[in-house]
């Protein structure tokens, strides 16, 4: 018994050797693989959160410094427009007869344009608006006032005096220097000779009795502003066709576009029986002296409107513009017929007589 637990307790310690041996590599791989692993978490920690480099200092010189906003000519001077007043800018934007629209697509890089164009509107024409309802008789009247308009000599002429107060067309015209200029090339290139005689025929027939006689008694507007733009047609022809010979843009163009002094527009509706307002300050201008100059002379025709509105309106301007500014009295009356034009258009029975008084007036002196 003495000698056995000897010989184990000599052998223990070994056995305790052995197996402390046999576990050292484990612990090794064990420790190593830690090691890795913490190495690797690391390692990838580090690539996905990089340290911020410096920003290296932003050299103006270099900088490209884009402008957005809009360049707009106004009042003489060019004005950059911000973005956010670009659709306020397009509610006063002026129409136009074209509209070129161009898209670019940047997947593509390429672009396609295209254009629409808008006709020119035609030219206003007088009671574009319609004829009132309130005529008298069986409708002989209207008819004759459509007839005319329809005429193919009328349109030729195309008075200008009839525009001023009957066509709506006329009033969106006036607009647009540009427009009215279109307006005006029409009426001035019209035989103001052959026209003025034409018109003046067409007033005679328009209050004729079968035509609109009774409905021009009773003051039908129409047929009133019919009846008077027919017969101041030279005048107004002479008025409105006349160029600033500094601009060398017609008179009536300047003054129908000059928001500034509005009172010029005023002068042109004398001929139409139209008095000029007394608050007016119209610009004294050669061309209202020059405008006023054939209205005076106009005045020498008493059937004429200005007539009425002439003296007045002398008078007003001169106490404005100097008091010799323009001619304040009316042109002598002109004759419309004289003793021997009376004789000539006789009846033929005088026509004969004629020679025989003669003849006794010479054997008498």
């Amino acid at each position: 018994m003495l000698v056995l637990s000897h010989s184990l307790l000599a052998s223990s310690p070994r056995a305790g050797v052995s197996m402390s041996q046999h576990h050292k590599p484990r612990i090794q791989w064990l420790t190593a693989l830690f090691a890795l692993v913490w190495f690797a978490s690391v390692a990838s920690a580090s690539a996905l959160d990089p340290a911020p480099r410096p920003t290296p200092p932003i050299d103006l010189g270099e900088t490209l410094l884009l402008d957005t906003r809009v360049p707009v000519f106004t009042k003489g001077a060019w004005t950059m427009l911000a973005e956010d007043g670009e659709h306020e800018l397009a509610k006063r934007a002026s129409t136009v007869t074209a509209t070129v629209v161009s898209t670019v697509t940047p997947a593509s890089s390429t672009s396609t344009s295209s254009t629409s164009t808008t006709e020119a509107s035609p030219l206003p024409s007088p009671f574009d608006g319609g004829l009132s309802s309130n005529f008298t008789g069986d409708g002989s009247c209207p008819s004759f006032i459509n007839w005319f308009l329809a005429d193919a000599t009328f349109k030729q002429c195309y008075p200008f005096s009839l525009l001023l107060q009957s066509s709506q067309s006329f009033f969106n015209a006036e607009k647009s220097l540009v427009s009215i200029t279109q307006v005006l090339d029409a009426s001035c290139a019209a035989n103001v000779t052959f026209c003025t005689d034409f018109l003046n025929e067409l007033a005679t027939n328009l209050t004729d009795p079968s035509n609109c006689g009774a409905d021009y008694q009773l003051g039908n507007s129409v047929v009133v502003q019919a009846y008077i733009g027919l017969l101041s047609y030279q005048t107004l022809y002479s008025a409105t066709c006349l160029k600033d010979s500094d601009t060398s843009l017609y008179c009536f163009a300047n003054a129908v576009t000059n928001l500034t002094t509005p009172s010029n527009v005023y002068i042109y509706y004398l001929p139409l029986n139209i008095s000029l307002p007394g608050s007016s300050i119209p610009s004294c201008s050669s061309c209202l002296e020059q405008t006023m100059a054939i209205y005076q002379a106009a005045t020498a025709d008493r059937k004429e409107a200005i007539f009425n509105t002439y003296e007045s309106a002398a008078q007003q301007i001169n106490t404005l513009c100097g008091p010799s500014f323009v001619n304040g009295t009316l042109a002598a009356e002109a004759v419309q017929n004289s003793g021997f034009s009376s004789l000539a258009e006789g009846p033929p029975s005088l026509l004969l007589l004629s020679p025989l008084v003669v003849m006794a007036l010479n054997w008498l002196l």
